[in-house]
């Protein structure tokens, strides 16, 4: 498989994969309150969108859109392979999970007010969310060098 064709496979997979480890930890009680639901609240917020279409579908809508940025930031992992041949797909995508985090939860997503920032959640909720970052990242970068086979991965 094309390289970028195999990062945006991966990274749909992985938007699928972080979205059932946030319902199943946050059923279980062994995640807080997770990202994907602040994510659902936000949006209702900013449209009204629970009185309108339900809270189900205001999830449809959030998974839809976690699916496409999931796509979206899978497209970089193939050029950050070529930028750190040497390293894993494991530690890209740790790496590149972490920078996800710091931008995207540490920095834009309490400024639009879909967090309330990562000092005010507390450790246990920031680090859970830096841990589904890292998760999504380091599931699209693994499932990326599997899909593009041994002959095509750098």
């Amino acid at each position: 498989m094309q390289k970028y064709t195999a990062a945006i496979v991966g990274g749909l997979i992985a938007g699928v994969v972080t979205t059932a480890v946030m319902v199943a930890g946050r059923k279980s009680g062994v995640l807080t309150k997770t990202l994907d639901r602040d994510a659902v609240d936000w949006i209702d917020d900013v449209t009204g969108s629970r009185a309108v279409i339900g809270d189900a579908g205001t999830s449809a809508v959030e998974f839809v859109n976690h699916l496409g940025a999931s796509a979206a930031f899978a497209a970089a992992v193939p050029k950050l392979r070529e930028l750190a041949p040497s390293l894993s797909p494991a530690a890209i995508g740790t790496l590149y999970g972490t920078a996800l985090y710091a931008v995207n939860i540490g920095a834009i997503a309490p400024v639009l007010g879909i967090t309330e920032g990562e000092v005010a959640a507390g450790p246990r909720k920031a680090g859970e969310r830096w841990a589904i970052h890292v998760l999504q990242a380091v599931v699209t970068a693994v499932l990326a060098d599997r899909f593009t086979g041994p002959s095509r991965r750098r």
